[in-house]
C-alpha cells in the first residue's frame, strides 16, 4: 500500500502518494489515517517530513487534521488548490537554513553592537510584548527584531537575505503549519528566547549570540513537529 521513497522532495512524494490513494478510493472518506510515526516508517521518511506532506493535503482539502484525535480523510474535492508543483522549500527546510545562516549574523552583530543598536532591540522587544495574542502584530516584530539584528552589521545584502527567507513563511502552506501550534504560549516562549539573544548581543559575545540564535530557530523547529495529539 505504501512504497518506500527515493531522497527527492521527500514531502511532495509523500503527499503524492496519500493523494492517490485517497483518489482512487484505496484510502476512503472519513477513515483514519495511520499515526506520524507509522506513517514515516512506512515510506522511510523522517516524521518532519510527513508533518509537512500531510499540511500540503490539507491545505489542499484531501485530509483534516483534529488535534487531540489525529488525521482523517476529508470527501475528496470537486476542484483543489493544489500547490504548484515547483512550491519550494518546505517549512522545517527553511528554519534549518535560517538557523544556519542567522546563527552566523547573530555572531557578527554581537561584535559589532553598540547600546543604540540595543536599544533598537529593546524597542522591538517592548512590542512584542504588547502584540501577545494578536498574531499578525507578532510576525511584524517578529519578522523586525530579526532585521533589526542583520542591520547591525551594516550589509544590505544581508538585510534583503534575512527578510526574504523570514517572508518564505508567508504562504497557505506555512500558515496552515503554524495555526495548529503557534498561540499566546508559544510566541511567549519566542520573546523569551529574543531576550536570550538580545542579552547575548548587549554583552558583545559572539558564542553566546550565535548559540541563542541557533537555539531559538531550533526550538521553533520543535514547536511545529509536535504531535498532532493523537500519539503520546
Amino acid at each position: 500500500m505504501f512504497v518506500a521513497l527515493e531522497p527527492r522532495r521527500l514531502y511532495r512524494q509523500v503527499a503524492d502518494q496519500i493523494r492517490t490513494l485517497i483518489e482512487t478510493g484505496e484510502i476512503s472518506e472519513g477513515a483514519k489515517l495511520p499515526a506520524e510515526r507509522d506513517l514515516a516508517e512506512r515510506f522511510s521518511v523522517s516524521r518532519p517530513t510527513v508533518r509537512e506532506a500531510l499540511i500540503v493535503l490539507e491545505v489542499e482539502g484531501y485530509i483534516q487534521i483534529r488535534m487531540g484525535s489525529g488525521v482523517y480523510v476529508s470527501q475528496r474535492p470537486k476542484s483543489t488548490s493544489a500547490l504548484p508543483a515547483d512550491e519550494g522549500d518546505g517549512p522545517f527546510e527553511i528554519l534549518q537554513a535560517r538557523s544556519i545562516i542567522e546563527g552566523a549574523i547573530a555572531e557578527e552583530a554581537a561584535r559589532q553592537a553598540t547600546p543604540s543598536h540595543v536599544a533598537l532591540l529593546d524597542d522591538n522587544l517592548r512590542r512584542m510584548e504588547d502584540a501577545i495574542g494578536d498574531a499578525v502584530k507578532m510576525l511584524i516584530n517578529d519578522r523586525a527584531f530579526h532585521l533589526a539584528i542583520a542591520d547591525i552589521i551594516g550589509n544590505g545584502t544581508l538585510h534583503r537575505f534575512t527578510g526574504h527567507i523570514f517572508d518564505r513563511r508567508m504562504t497557505p502552506y506555512f500558515e496552515r503549519l503554524a495555526s495548529h501550534f503557534e498561540g499566546p504560549r508559544t510566541w511567549r516562549l519566542a520573546l523569551e528566547e529574543h531576550v536570550v539573544i538580545r542579552d547575548a548581543i548587549a554583552a558583545n559575545d559572539p558564542d553566546a549570540a550565535k548559540a541563542a540564535m541557533q537555539r531559538h530557530l531550533s526550538q521553533s523547529q520543535k514547536r511545529f513537529s509536535q504531535s498532532f495529539g493523537e500519539e503520546a
